[in-house]
């Protein structure tokens, strides 16, 4: 199952001179969040975001460069290769500088997890050694790493006794708002001790031990429901496809079987066949077609192809 999971970043767990192949792998599942696409309701098409600028529209890929604005009207062009010559050792390597315990570090600090597994059979000992360390002594590693071309600040504890290594990215202290600030329109006056020892109570009555699983997300429950819904009532759209030149082409009459397809729904005369695939309809003839011929079908328009 370890093997099998996608790897998000490979490299070294360092520990003073101790070094360890590791590969990341994404501790959360991408299809677990329900997705919407924004449509036209009236041309049925999808809605694209284009990198324009003004007066010369869309630009092309390689002619985006990024810019660091160092004063109003002022940049800096970056270009790829001189960000890739910086020389980060924790591009590659994940230093922990020092260990902490678990509860020093605030939760609003967390940001997103991932599991951290040995790359090789030759470093599983090494992790392994370190992650029971980590366990006995109740403790956080701290760290750096880059990722997506930026250094995040990491911290590195065991899941459990005997188990896997896991590593959340944090935010630096810079990135978060000064708490006082936020908080300091909230009166400083106590409580009545009857209330507060009400509260305590109640909370008493509900603890216990925190099971992630007994929790449910009941708004993308509803929202797989009312997919379902409306697949049973045919309640499904023809979207068309904007797509680069090369790139799959799904043409109209496949999309309308799909469709069908997906709502249980069958039978009935076919829409007219399409033109083949990326030719545009001929221009109609200089002469007049005879009237006899006008009855037939006429030809659904080719698609339009991006670009």
């Amino acid at each position: 199952m370890a093997e099998s999971a996608r790897t998000f970043w490979k490299g070294y767990l360092r520990l003073a001179l101790v070094s360890i192949p590791v590969r990341l792998v994404a501790a959360e599942k991408a299809e677990s969040e329900i997705r919407f696409h924004q449509v036209d309701r009236n041309s049925k098409q999808r809605i694209r975001y284009l990198k324009v600028a003004p007066g010369k529209g869309e630009v092309k890929k390689e002619d985006i460069v990024l810019g660091y604005e160092v004063e109003p009207g002022n940049y800096v062009f970056m270009e790829d290769e001189e960000l890739d010559s910086l020389k980060l050792s924790t591009r590659h390597t994940i230093d922990l500088l020092q260990f902490v315990e678990a509860e020093e570090i605030e939760p609003l600090y967390f940001n997103r997890p991932y599991y951290v597994l040995p790359d090789g059979e030759v470093a599983e000992e090494g992790y392994r050694v370190l992650r029971d360390a980590l366990w006995a002594k109740h403790k956080v590693g701290i760290g750096q790493l880059t990722l997506r071309g930026r250094e995040h600040l990491v911290a590195l504890f065991p899941m459990g006794e005997g188990q896997g290594l896991v590593l959340d990215t944090l935010r630096y202290d810079s990135e978060l708002k000064n708490a006082e600030d936020i908080f300091s329109a909230i009166g400083r006056d106590k409580p009545r001790e009857d209330m507060v020892q009400m509260a305590e109570d109640l909370i008493e009555r509900r603890s216990e031990p925190f099971d992630p699983a007994k929790f449910r997300n009941h708004y993308a429950e509803a929202l797989r429901e009312l997919v379902k819904a409306k697949l049973g009532r045919g309640e499904t759209v023809p979207v068309e496809e904007q797509v680069e030149p090369g790139a799959k082409v799904l043409d109209f009459m496949e999309a309308l079987k799909r469709s069908v397809a997906a709502s249980g729904g069958g039978g009935g005369e076919a829409p007219p066949e399409p033109p083949k695939k990326g030719k545009r309809p001929s221009a109609p003839p200089a002469k007049k077609a005879p009237a006899a011929k006008s009855s037939k079908a006429t030809k659904a328009p080719a698609r339009r192809r991006a670009g």
